[in-house]
């Protein structure tokens, strides 16, 4: 498979999430209900930890964990609830990476930002669809990841946002072996260009909220033009 096919496999997988998802449903059935749809789309296995959906939801979006501490928590999704959703498919050594932050109000997912009718989640997720969008404007092949780094976290931070990551980077290169992967960090000189595949996955928050937010694409360059996979 492509990465393109297997990326795909990651976005249907999401979108059977949002049409199922529903009030009174577990996380660890929210992750079952990932991972069996991935492998059937065509995955053979989860390249992150082997844990095809790291789910979370509620005050726990803003938990940053690597996935060797990992553990779908034992909690049920509220009538009105915000939850995000990272995944992992692999087919042979080939990878996806896609994350959503999925709204629930009145018991269904939230169609869309604009009906979304919590005043602080709809802005959350206003400002995941900025960043992205800003990435796309500024980065170019020649870019390393270290400016986009400091570029996309001064953003936030004027945004009025902070970044929730673990480690601090916003994304990584996509390899063949989670050992090889290089980061949107600190002290990284590669350009964008340099590698065939790269995430943008800002997790971010409010200072001070209970709320987290993710959406996570995969990018390339063609031609000098950024695209998403």
């Amino acid at each position: 498979m492509t990465h393109k096919e297997v990326q795909q496999i990651a976005k249907d997988a999401m979108e059977a999430l949002r049409r199922n998802i529903h009030a009174g449903m577990t996380l660890k059935e929210v992750r079952s209900l990932c991972e069996k749809k991935m492998l059937e789309l065509g995955a053979d296995s989860f390249w992150y930890w082997d844990v095809g959906a790291f789910v979370f939801c509620g005050d726990q979006t803003t938990l940053s964990v690597s996935g060797r501490e990992y553990v779908t928590a034992d909690k049920v999704i509220g009538q009105n609830d915000i939850v995000t959703v990272d995944l992992s498919p692999q087919a042979g050594d080939t990878w996806g990476d896609y994350a959503r932050t999925i709204i629930v109000e009145d018991g269904r997912a939230v169609p869309s930002i604009e009906k979304i009718k919590n005043a602080e989640w709809r802005e959350g997720l206003l400002m995941e669809e900025r960043l992205h969008e800003k990435m796309k404007s500024v980065a170019t092949s020649k870019t390393t990841f270290e400016e986009l780094y400091y570029q996309m976290n001064d953003f936030i931070k004027l945004s009025g946002f902070i970044n929730l990551d673990f480690m601090g980077n916003l994304g990584h290169s996509i390899v063949r072996k989670k050992d090889d992967r290089v980061y949107i960090e600190k002290g990284n000189s590669a350009c964008l260009g340099d590698v065939e595949f790269f995430t943008f996955e800002p997790h971010i928050s409010k200072p001070g909220s209970l709320f987290g937010y993710k959406k996570e694409n995969i990018y390339y360059f063609e031609n000098g033009v950024l695209k998403e996979l």
